[in-house]
């Protein structure tokens, strides 16, 4: 008897300890009204397959093996981007996972921005870098507007935010709900979007959000209760696409439908492994070239690879399956190195 005590005891001190950090760590929850990819409590996707469920993630972290990562990646940092980037000109600097500086009509815009030492709510634990970002904060041009494609951990990074609204106060961009949690850090120079939504950012260019194949959470018990998206930015330069994270759907033919022609598509290649667990949330690069293919962009860049381990696929795994799917193709779908920056014609 005395044992189940302590047993019962352990258990419940366990579950205290779990609804406490879970408390601390899950983002505000949205309410609003009820539309096609909202039921009032939480979004969803318009299309299936869902994201697997908490037994297969048990499964797969049983199961799963890991292709093969550097401890650490030592590389120099890319040269300063310039301070401005006029008119119709457009240049690209891929910094690392999904974190890219966009400049052109003069403005310069962030995605995703994450500095930290891990993408994780924990200085101690959780997925942690396996090299630096490719432009030292330090190195930035004044930065006028940040995107924000949804709240996980290694898309939205606190730390990184705080110091942008510290020392640029950019724009802030982001789905449904989030303008809560930018909030409770002190962040209100902000809005939130729901899907086909839009908003100015200078006299010029405009930014849209636009559906993604995804989810979000950062705990357990806030799952799907703000809004994931990618965006898409009209411009004098011509029309940018940054998916953020997301899987192959029936979106990207809709967003071509609307917006047309593209100039620069930025397209997620990486966490694509197990196939069997990753597909609801995630595009291989074999699926990403074929949405490079369906958007027919001047240029498209691959993002999302090569900084967290977040799938079983290895570092170098994403560029070398997206350059097998392109055989002897040449084409204009750019793997950029971390730091690279590159004019788009």
């Amino acid at each position: 008897m005395l044992i189940l005590w302590i047993m019962a005891g352990a258990l419940g001190s366990a579950a205290l300890i779990y609804l406490l950090v879970d408390r601390a760590i899950s983002a505000p929850r949205y309410r609003g009204q009820i539309t096609d990819h909202f039921d009032g409590r939480k979004f969803h996707n318009l299309e299936g397959p869902e994201r697997r469920g908490f037994l297969d993630f048990l499964r797969w972290k049983l199961t799963g093996k890991r292709g093969h990562w550097n401890r650490w990646t030592r590389s120099q940092p890319g040269a300063p981007p310039p301070r401005r980037v006029d008119g119709d000109k457009l240049r690209i600097t891929f910094i690392n996972h999904a974190t890219v500086l966009v400049q052109t009509g003069g403005l310069n815009i962030l995605t995703d921005p994450i500095w930290s030492g891990r993408a994780s709510p924990f200085s101690w634990a959780g997925p942690k870098r396996h090299r630096y970002p490719g432009l030292r904060f330090g190195d930035l041009p004044p930065i006028d507007v940040v995107l924000l494609s949804h709240n996980h951990y290694d898309h939205l990074d606190i730390a990184s935010l705080i110091r942008l609204k510290e020392e640029h106060d950019p724009r802030f961009v982001a789905g449904l709900g989030n303008l809560a949690l930018l909030r409770d850090h002190g962040i209100t120079n902000a809005v939130e979007l729901d899907w086909w939504d839009k908003t100015g950012v200078s006299d010029q260019v405009t930014v849209n959000c636009v559906p993604a194949k995804h989810f979000s959470g950062r705990s357990l018990s806030d799952l799907d209760r703000t809004l994931w998206c990618g965006f898409a930015i009209k411009t004098p330069a011509g029309n940018i696409y940054f998916a953020g994270d997301t899987a192959m759907g029936g979106h990207f033919k809709q967003i071509k439908g609307v917006f047309g022609d593209f100039r620069l598509v930025l397209l997620p290649i990486g966490a694509y492994l197990p196939g069997w667990f990753m597909q609801p949330v995630h595009l291989s690069p074999a699926e990403a070239l074929n949405v490079h293919y369906l958007l027919q962009p001047a240029a498209s860049v691959a993002i999302h690879f090569g900084t967290f381990a977040l799938g079983d696929d290895g570092e170098a795994e994403p560029v070398r399956e997206l350059h097998r799917a392109l055989g002897n193709r040449v084409s204009n779908f750019w793997v950029l190195e971390h730091g690279e920056g590159r004019s788009v014609d």
